[in-house]
């Protein structure tokens, strides 16, 4: 048996104008995701009730469960259990247990039982009252054209105690024996969702339909997701997980379990595993690269030293940068990348070292060596490698993405890995 349709209605000219940020629904298909329900419709309309009927008649019509959010509030723009109860042609009425619940809600405040606030108990008669723990607003539900429909606060602390007390587990109790929920996330680093959708389609075109496919873009980390529903789709998981992870080759970072882990993180737990010391000696980036390796808990256990030497002086005066570079090549070169790297391993006596100089923008660049040019130079003192690419972002993009790659070419190194990542494929660039 396949798993219920689930849709959302959100209601509330605040969401609609921008003045509050709808997390209600990320909350809620959170929540539903721990008991293997997906969200299929979400739809945000404003405090207009002919819009409210229509949506409500419609997505009853099409789902399975209907959650309903916001508009259960005391003034006239709060029209949730109106709309309900035209909806499914039926009267509203003064529901005793809301009144009970709002009569308490009173008296614990020492507050007037008023007009606005029993408009509140004014819900269609057949409704089952959801329990409020901290707010004067009930919940109600229905069950209309096979569709059960739960009516919640817009408070977020009140939705999520209903939710998680009540709702989940009246919903759980209809779900199918059978229901499977099996998801596996796959951090990469060094691929687009294009490319690797692309690549995907090259070499794996006979995806199973049973495994569905997912992606979540991010920096630096991309996501990629296998959800499985069916008996089916897991006796398939081990195979075709085995394909994919051929295929994403060494821009794959890791399964996650648990907390994703920051691409930092990783080279980290490498390095303390085999004992190395790190260090860095960064221009462009300004010391993000050493800024992203401390910021994890532990990091001092492999993290020596970061230089940060922005001006040519002090590329000198802090790592030996010898002048004449500057003067032959420039700041922004090869020959100057493998000096701050040879530096800074004879400084602070690490391992492993990862350098950067290039021209984040936007001002500096020349025809030889626009904006977005960067050259990295990492290793170890007997075995430095350089690489130079072109980052055409803005000034805070481009240093997340430097900051990043470099990690990521630590990762490689340290893992003697020999393929190319395909930033290198389609970024590299021959600076003058």
């Amino acid at each position: 048996m396949s798993a219920p349709k689930v849709q959302l209605l959100l209601t509330g000219n605040e969401l609609m104008t921008g003045d509050i940020v709808d997390s209600n629904s990320a909350m809620m298909a959170q929540v539903l995701k721990g008991i293997g329900l997906g969200v299929n419709r979400k739809v945000t309309v404003a405090d207009d009730l002919a819009l409210l009927v229509s949506e409500i008649t419609y997505m009853a019509s099409t789902s399975d469960i209907l959650i309903i959010n916001g508009g259960l509030g005391p003034t006239v723009d709060d029209l949730t259990a109106q709309a309900l109860a035209l909806a499914i042609g039926e009267e509203l009425g003064q529901h005793p247990l809301a009144l009970a619940h709002l009569t308490r809600w009173c008296q614990q405040r020492g507050a007037e039982l008023n007009a606005p606030n029993l408009k509140q108990a004014i819900l269609p008669m057949s409704c089952q009252i959801i329990a409020n723990r901290s707010g004067s607003a009930v919940g109600f539900s229905v069950r209309y054209k096979n569709c059960d429909i739960y009516c919640t606060p817009g408070v977020p602390h009140e939705l999520k105690t209903m939710l998680r007390e009540q709702i989940v587990p009246a919903i759980s109790k209809n779900l199918p024996t059978d229901l499977i929920t099996d998801i596996t996330r796959l951090q990469v680093f060094g691929l687009g969702e294009s490319s690797l959708q692309k690549i995907i389609n090259e070499q794996l075109p006979h995806w199973p339909t049973a495994i569905e496919l997912g992606f979540r873009a991010g920096i630096p980390l991309l996501e990629v997701k296998l959800t499985i529903n069916t008996k089916q789709g897991l006796a398939l998981k081990p195979l075709w997980k085995k394909k994919l992870a051929n295929v994403l080759g060494d821009h794959l970072i890791a399964e996650i379990k648990g907390k994703p882990k920051a691409l930092a993180e990783h080279l980290l737990n490498q390095l303390q595993q085999k004992n190395l010391k790190i260090t860095t000696a960064e221009s462009c980036t300004g010391g993000l690269i050493a800024s992203k390796l401390t910021e994890i808990s532990g990091s001092s256990i492999s993290f020596e030293a970061g230089f940060v030497t922005y001006s040519n002086e002090m590329k000198t005066a802090m790592l030996d940068v010898p002048v004449r570079l500057f003067e032959q090549y420039g700041a922004v070169s090869e020959a100057v990348v493998i000096a701050m790297a040879k530096g800074s391993l004879v400084k602070s006596n690490a391992d492993l070292t990862i350098a950067v100089s290039g021209v984040a923008g936007p001002d500096g660049g020349s025809d030889d060596k626009p904006v977005g040019t960067v050259w990295f130079a990492w290793g170890s003192i007997d075995n430095i490698k350089t690489q130079c690419l072109l980052l055409p972002y803005n000034r805070h993009q481009f240093q997340q993405f430097v900051a990043a790659i470099g990690l990521d070419l630590l990762r490689r190194f340290q893992q003697n890995t020999t393929t190319i990542p395909n930033y290198i494929t389609e970024r590299a660039f021959s600076a003058q």
